[in-house]
């Protein structure tokens, strides 16, 4: 007769014992996400303090605000307004050129390039990322402006009865459209650097079974890829628009701003302004209440991105709750078919 001998038992006091090292890193790790959540609510502080004054105030009865901008606005409302439309116009119209450019570069770098070149193109990508925005309102002011000009005759004479393109023509190229591409090429790393990543997360399963029932390779991505990346490819979309909100000195050098509700994209002087970029221009010439309405604009764009900023998370939690399905449900109808 042998005798099985019972493995020791765990107590909860032997569990709960933690090394130094343990310790101290659930230290670091916990005071760095408190610290993340103490500096926004500092920020979001600021912004209402120094932008409450403005945003309350009369703006009829103050000297610094009557007419301010060459403008009677009667209310801060009135006065942020269009700037933030204009903040979210440019950013739209970024996302609309650059977002399907930046998947397609993230679809070839993962499946379709050999790996040196996807290496290197992908480190190209990222490089773009490092290059100051100052640098991409040059490039466009010299090199895209001059470059859109007959396209934008182009557009004009042809399809002048779409709002969008109608209006008389910039002659300098000062306009939206300008703008959006170089917002465009500025949201390029960011997009396509997340969504890089998640089809390169899609499970290697999926795509064989998916080659194995005759797909080829798009069908293959049709079926098993896109559909795993689908929310993945939405909240990197929104990333790269709360970074298109927030640009300054891209769209301040490039575009001839104004102050109004506009949805033309090859005027000039009839362009929506940003309130990164009337931040930038007016702050060191502003006065004190003037500053205030300024930074209150600054506390309207906070939220804004941060709300963007908020849904784009909530996809990405998604992802890994539906993408898997998703692809399954995908492989099994290329099976059907």
């Amino acid at each position: 007769m042998t005798q099985t001998v019972s493995p020791p038992r765990v107590t909860a006091k032997a569990s709960a014992r933690r090394r130094p090292g343990d310790t101290v890193f659930l230290g670091l790790s916990t005071a760095s996400a408190v610290s993340i959540m103490v500096i926004l609510a500092g920020v979001a502080i600021f912004l209402i303090i120094k932008g409450l004054p403005a945003i309350t105030a009369n703006w009829s009865d103050n000297a610094d605000l009557l007419n301010y901008q060459n403008q009677n606005w009667g209310t801060f409302w009135n006065y942020v307004a269009p700037l933030l439309w204009g903040s979210i116009w440019s950013a739209l119209i970024a996302m609309v050129l650059g977002a399907p450019v930046a998947i397609g570069i993230a679809l070839f770098i993962s499946h379709y390039a050999p790996r040196r070149i996807a290496g290197f193109l992908g480190y190209i990508v990222d490089l773009l990322a490092a290059v100051p925005s100052i640098v991409f309102g040059l490039w466009g002011i010299y090199v895209i402006r001059p470059f859109l000009l007959p396209l934008s005759e182009f557009l004009n004479a042809n399809l002048g009865w779409i709002p969008f393109f109608g209006g008389p023509v910039s002659t300098t190229g000062s306009t939206m459209l300008a703008g959006g591409v170089v917002l465009a090429v500025m949201i390029l790393p960011i997009v396509t650097s997340i969504t890089r990543e998640i089809f390169l997360q899609t499970p290697r399963l999926h795509e064989e079974a998916a080659l194995a029932l005759g797909a080829t390779r798009w069908e293959m991505i049709r079926l098993a890829v896109l559909p795993y990346a689908r929310n993945g490819m939405v909240s990197a979309t929104l990333l790269g628009l709360g970074r298109a909100l927030g640009e300054t000195m891209a769209i301040a050098l490039i575009i001839s701003p104004s102050l109004i509700f506009s949805v033309r994209l090859l005027t000039d002087g009839y362009n929506s302004q940003t309130i990164a970029a009337n931040i930038a221009l007016n702050f060191p010439i502003a006065t004190d209440i003037q500053r205030s309405a300024l930074i209150g604009t600054g506390l309207m764009l906070f939220v804004v991105s941060f709300a963007v900023n908020m849904l784009a998370r909530y996809i990405v939690a998604r992802t890994s709750s539906t993408g898997r399905g998703s692809a399954k449900r995908g492989v099994k109808k290329g099976a059907a078919a």
